[in-house]
């Protein structure tokens, strides 16, 4: 049995290996909390292009120098909330025209896809967080 209200939090360096480091502790983290294989899934995929689209704000944005990024986990009754929390003060952006044959991109489709929500917010220490909400129901 799950508490009501979990949390976990992780910082990590806005580096290539962030992903892969992101979704590990993820399903470790839910493994522990009792969630079911699926829905682990599902958090993981959001965690990994979240994670991803922060550490990419440097590769987009030159003269911008995110080096931390945080990934908090939040279990509530029902629904995990995924936040991730960079730097860079410019809101995600859902790309509207990606090629089939692209490699990156669609990153906020599969989160809005897979979430009951997703947005963002600015909070008054700076940067941005993006979060997403997941139904465990």
């Amino acid at each position: 049995m799950i508490a009501e209200h979990l949390v976990s939090r992780l910082e990590l360096a806005a580096q290539l290996d962030a992903s892969p480091w992101a979704r590990r502790h993820t399903r470790d983290v839910l493994g522990a909390w009792g969630l079911v294989v699926e829905r682990i899934d599902t958090v993981e995929l959001c965690v990994s292009e979240l994670v991803t689209n922060a550490v990419r704000v440097n590769e987009e944005n030159p003269g911008v120098s995110v080096s931390r990024i945080a990934l908090t986990l939040r279990y509530l009754p029902g629904e995990l909330v995924v936040e991730v929390a960079d730097g860079f003060h410019r809101p995600p952006v859902r790309r509207t025209n990606v090629s089939p044959q692209a490699e990156n991109g669609r990153g906020l489709f599969i989160v809005e896809a897979l979430a009951k929500e997703w947005g963002y917010f600015q909070p008054p220490t700076g940067g941005k967080v993006v979060w997403c909400v997941i139904s465990l129901a």
